[in-house]
């Protein structure tokens, strides 16, 4: 750990899981750290083969490196732990967080309107949804709709965007929902664990935009991914189809 930092209790912390994000954490980096409300942007290296934590690092971010490519909601985890170290040693109290995708780059500077009801106590997790994304490829919706229906089915709320990693909660949200949801599946878990125990949850419209997304044998491979945890942290929680089939 560096040099001690000066928190202060009126701002918040960054918690940025990156996996082979070296073309982009930095832009994502400075742009976050810009916000008027952040002191603090940790990175967490989910274990990438590429230069992800020194070029983080280099753009001024605390970095701590899972080792291995542990998962979304692991790295999560380890982001709020780094932060806690930070608070513990400046004497300061639990701040909120910005949880925030690696790939956004310069748009990460709109992310203010997250933050700021929570810092205000006007709600415990906002989540941004976002304007349409440019894609190449695509998918066909098989995991929104997963995700859209299960949380309606297990809370009665119809998310806009419930696949949103795009979040500010505070910390007690936060503990309230652990365990969190493995891998992909931790954004749905956290929507419905957090609206069943009556937390205050807003969905906000924030410029915020990811890297194009194509429709190769990667991207394919991804959404699988996504689709079998999201299923997987429904099924715990009571909801979803009892087979995980697309439709």
């Amino acid at each position: 750990m560096r040099a001690v930092r000066d928190l202060a209790d009126n701002l918040a912390s960054v918690v940025i899981p990156a996996f082979d994000e070296q073309e982009r954490i930095a832009a994502t980096v400075a742009a976050a750290a810009s916000l008027p409300e952040v002191d603090l942007v940790v990175v967490v290296d989910d274990g990438s083969t590429d230069a992800t934590a020194d070029v983080a690092r280099d753009a001024g971010a605390e970095v701590v490196e899972a080792g291995h490519n542990a998962g979304k909601a692991a790295a999560l985890e380890l982001g709020a732990a780094t932060v806690a170290s930070w608070e513990l040693v400046a004497g300061v109290g639990a701040r909120p967080l910005l949880l925030l995708d690696a790939d956004l780059q310069e748009s990460a500077a709109h992310a203010g309107p997250l933050l700021r009801p929570v810092l205000a106590g006007e709600a415990d997790m906002t989540i941004a949804t976002l304007p349409a994304q440019t894609t190449a490829g695509g998918g066909r919706g098989f995991v929104v709709r997963l995700a859209r229906d299960g949380i309606t089915a297990a809370t009665g709320r119809v998310m806009a965007q419930p696949l949103s990693g795009q979040r500010a909660l505070t910390r007690s949200a936060l503990t309230a929902a652990r365990p969190l949801a493995a891998g992909f599946g931790v954004e749905v878990g956290l929507t419905i664990d957090l609206l069943r125990l009556g937390f205050v949850v807003h969905e906000i419209e924030v410029d915020l935009h990811h890297r194009v997304t194509g429709g190769d044998w990667r991207a394919q491979r991804h959404r699988a991914r996504q689709y079998w945890a999201v299923w997987r942290a429904l099924r715990s929680r009571g909801v979803g189809p009892a087979v995980p089939v697309p439709r």
